[in-house]
This record gives C-alpha cells, sequence and structure tokens, in this order.
C-alpha cells in the first residue's frame, strides 16, 4: 500500500524486546522510597494539683525581725538613799512593769537604748542627772499607768505631776550591782528638742549580793 512500510516480523520483534529491556533498566535504577517514620508522641505532665500539701521537709523561711530592746536590770533591789524609800521602797524591776514594796507601781515599755552621755532635754545628759559615766548604757521606758504609794501619794516620783517617762542605768560598785533610776515629766520624748521634759527625782537602789 502507498505512504507504509512494511517491517518484518523478526525486525520487529528485537525491537520489543529491546524496548522492554530499557523499561526494566529503567526501573531498576529507580530510588527506593524511605518509609515514613511515625513523629514521637509529646510528653505533656501532668497539671499540679490544685490545693498542693506543704512539704514537711523543707527548711523555714526566715524573716528578718526588729532588734529586741533588752532591759539593764531585773530583779529585786533595796532602795539606796532616803528618795528611793520613799518613791517605791524596795522595788521589783520586771520587763513591763516596776513595783514598789509600798504599793507604788509603773505600768511601762521599753522606747530606746541610751548612751549616758545622751540629752534627755537641751544642755541636760543622763550622765549628769544620774552620775553615770557618759558611756554607760541607759534603758528608756515610758509610763503607761502609775500608781503612788499607798499611805503617801505625795512621795511619788513626780511628786503630784504623773511620770512621763523613766530612766535606768545599772553600774558596778565594789562589786555590787547598783540601779540608777530617774522620773522625767512631759509626754514628748526626751531629746535634746524635747518639749516640757524635765527631771523629777534622781536616785538609786541596791541589788542583793
Amino acid at each position: 500500500m502507498r505512504g507504509f512500510r512494511v517491517i518484518p516480523l523478526a525486525t520487529s520483534g528485537l525491537v520489543i524486546v529491546a524496548a522492554l529491556a530499557g523499561l526494566t533498566a529503567c526501573e531498576a535504577r529507580k530510588p527506593a522510597e524511605t518509609p515514613a517514620v511515625a513523629a514521637p508522641e509529646a510528653t505533656i505532665a501532668p497539671p499540679p494539683p490544685a490545693n498542693p500539701e506543704p512539704d514537711a521537709s523543707a527548711a523555714p523561711v526566715e524573716r528578718a525581725a526588729p532588734p529586741m530592746l533588752k532591759p539593764v536590770a531585773l530583779g529585786t533591789f533595796e532602795p539606796g538613799n532616803p528618795v528611793a524609800e520613799a518613791i517605791t521602797g524596795r522595788l521589783q524591776i520586771e520587763d513591763t512593769m516596776l513595783k514598789g514594796a509600798n504599793g507604788a507601781s509603773f505600768t511601762t515599755e521599753r522606747v530606746a537604748i541610751l548612751k549616758g552621755g545622751d540629752e534627755y532635754t537641751a544642755g541636760e545628759t543622763y550622765a549628769e542627772a544620774m552620775m553615770i559615766e557618759p558611756s554607760e548604757t541607759v534603758e528608756l521606758r515610758r509610763v503607761l499607768e502609775e500608781t503612788p504609794p499607798s499611805k503617801t501619794p505625795g512621795n511619788a516620783i513626780c511628786a503630784n505631776t504623773k511620770a512621763g517617762y523613766i530612766a535606768m542605768a545599772k553600774v558596778m560598785e565594789d562589786n555590787t550591782e547598783i540601779v540608777k533610776l530617774i522620773g522625767l515629766q512631759g509626754s514628748d520624748i526626751p531629746a535634746p528638742g524635747a518639749s516640757g521634759t524635765a527631771l523629777c527625782a534622781s536616785t538609786n537602789y541596791i541589788g542583793k549580793k
């Protein structure tokens, strides 16, 4: 027929075989597919309990605290002069109380620890009023409530005026404890600029040997 070329059967068979061989070679060169690896599951921690129990083994938290004002003297003291005998007689000094054998008493609060050289009012020092060294420690207490001596109320430390403050110092004289005590009137805290502060009485007490 016109326009067509007849290819012998034997030749066409070789062509088919060659084509199949080429196809097989291409498939051999095709890289193998990498199997998919499953991603690791995310680890989720359990939520904390709503009200966790305290750890009993944990050390307690230390909190800063204001320094404590230590008293200069505590205990029982005998009057060391006639003024002390009249104001209180034998004196019991406690943390917040001063109690006299004659019925006098003072409810107090400790407000400051000072030095003898400090001024309780302008130009007047505790050392001069108490006859102690300027370096001696002085305990200042505010008087919250006062009861005068039972039989002689006029012998109160500030007489007919309520005591505002009491200052005390303890010194050693011939191996004996001596408590020096003064009463101050006025509501202002004793200081160089205090208003209305004045000395009422200065006295001393002797510790038991």
